[in-house]
């Protein structure tokens, strides 16, 4: 069986490390799908849910909130601010920073503080989803 290494990295600690036989990610125009020998890329990421079908026929999901993709040949590396593991996500933290972030939006006072908000809360709603989507595939 062909497979391709895979290493997701924040920016505190390696989240993922391992073989895969495919990987699936949000790029910024679309999903993208890497196989084995797949054509060296690089790109930047959106925040969302990348999903790892691993050799051994289970499936890892890291969310990130952004970053780059490096697709060597025989190598993945997705490398981001935030990433945390699937089962690491949780229901509480998400919904009150998303809350923070709604009550951030209102209170903006000048455009920075508008985008800044506006870039909170789409990472949130990312996070749910990909939390959403870890939870149904489990």
């Amino acid at each position: 069986m062909n497979t391709i290494h895979v290493d997701v990295v924040s920016a505190e600690e390696s989240i993922f490390s391992g073989e895969a036989t495919f990987v699936a990610l949000p790029g910024e125009a679309g999903e993208l799908g890497i196989y084995p020998r797949h054509t060296p890329l690089i790109t930047r990421i959106k925040a969302g849910s990348v999903r790892i079908e691993k050799a051994d026929g289970t499936q890892e999901f890291v969310f990130v909130a952004g970053g780059i993709l490096e697709v060597q040949p025989h190598c993945v590396t997705v490398l981001s601010d935030t990433a945390i593991r699937g089962k690491d996500l949780d229901d509480e933290k998400a919904n009150a920073a998303k809350a923070a972030a709604e009550e951030a939006l209102k209170n903006a006072k000048s455009d920075i503080d508008l985008a800044r908000a506006t870039s909170e809360l789409a990472v949130m709603a990312a996070q749910m989803a990909a939390l959403r989507k870890y939870r149904s595939k489990k």
